[in-house]
């Protein structure tokens, strides 16, 4: 009996994931700027201005050089020393700078912002139009946000699956799936790898079929109906339409509890479908049924096949010497 397996989606596997909090990590680089209140001199000094230039009553900004947070956790400014960044948002390091400068300079303002992010992004490859690596915010980027930062795909979109990579676990979609069902654009967490592939699945098909050869489909996947269609039909004269078996590895969670037991839960269970051509239902169950990637389709042959063989076997033996009886009698 044909069953289709449950498909596995990216709102399925990986959820929903809380956007990123934009916390400072080791490695990342800090744009630093201060604001004195006049009037100022503690920067001021610092960087060198000749006040005797400047209006009364205008603020002065130090523009700091940019800060790269080190193994550590820290950064160092003038005159507030090390400051612990890692693991903190930027408006609480720029409280804690502030901080440490009240009563050494006047009335402090500090802004910190992350000018270049090196530790919490996604890496984007495969076939578009510019692999990168993109940097996360707060806003919470997606997984067509990656794909349009990346300049989109170099392939027809009816021909793509997206793979996405998160931690030890690798879940792939068609593309057009993705862009149709909004649930599927997941958000994306910090080293998330995106991989879009251009036709990456393929079938084999063996036996009486009118072609013996892998062949190759596309992310949005084919039925059983479209795989007939492609590798020609049966063979009329030798194949068997009650024997047509479809090889398979299959999950451990399609089946029952008492099945799913026996098998480890990162090993798959062999599975054979048995398709019976003869029967005009199984045509309407051969358009809803999925093939999917490295299946195999086998078809067999026909109870009287190999005794046709037999019968051209022995007819090429007996031929000849019948033949040549004959021509003996002639003469």
């Amino acid at each position: 009996m044909l069953a289709h397996s449950r498909i596995r989606t990216f709102a399925d596997n990986f959820g929903e994931v809380v956007p990123s909090e934009g916390l400072v990590q080791s490695g990342d680089v800090l744009d630093i700027a201060i604001w004195e209140a006049p009037p100022a001199v503690l920067f001021g000094s610092a960087l060198g201005r000749s006040s005797a230039l400047e209006p009364m009553g205008v603020s002065r900004q130090a523009g700091l050089p940019e800060q790269m947070v080190d193994r550590a956790g820290l950064i160092r400014v003038p005159f507030a020393g090390n400051i612990n960044a890692a693991g903190r948002t930027p408006n609480q390091i720029a409280a804690d700078i502030r901080g440490r400068l009240v009563g050494k300079a006047h009335d402090p303002q500090v802004i910190v912002r992350i000018s270049r992010n090196a530790t919490s992004d996604v890496t984007v490859v495969g076939e578009v139009s510019n692999s990168l690596r993109m940097p996360l915010t707060s806003k919470g980027e997606r997984l067509l946000d990656a794909l349009a930062t990346a300049g989109g795909v170099r392939q027809p979109v009816g021909k793509m699956s997206i793979q996405v990579t998160r931690g030890g676990r690798v879940e792939a979609m068609a593309l057009g799936a993705v862009i149709k069902d909004p649930r599927q654009n997941i958000r994306l967490q910090a080293g998330d790898v995106v991989t879009l592939l251009f036709q990456p699945y393929s079938f084999t098909v063996l036996g009486a079929a009118r072609s013996n050869q892998e062949i190759p489909f596309e992310g949005t996947g084919v039925t059983l109906s479209q795989a007939f269609g492609r590798m020609g039909g049966l063979e009329d004269q030798r194949a068997n339409p009650k024997g047509v078996f479809i090889f398979r590895f299959e999950n451990p969670e399609m089946f029952d509890d008492n099945s799913s037991s026996k098998t480890p839960p990162t090993n798959k269970i062999p599975v054979i479908y048995r398709v019976d051509l003869r029967d005009p239902k199984t045509l309407f169950v051969a358009q809803n049924f999925f093939i999917e990637d490295k299946d195999v389709i086998y078809v067999s042959n026909a109870p009287l096949a190999d005794f046709s063989k037999f019968l051209q076997a022995v007819s090429q033996i007996v031929y000849p010497i019948a033949t040549l009886q004959s021509v003996n009698l002639l003469r």
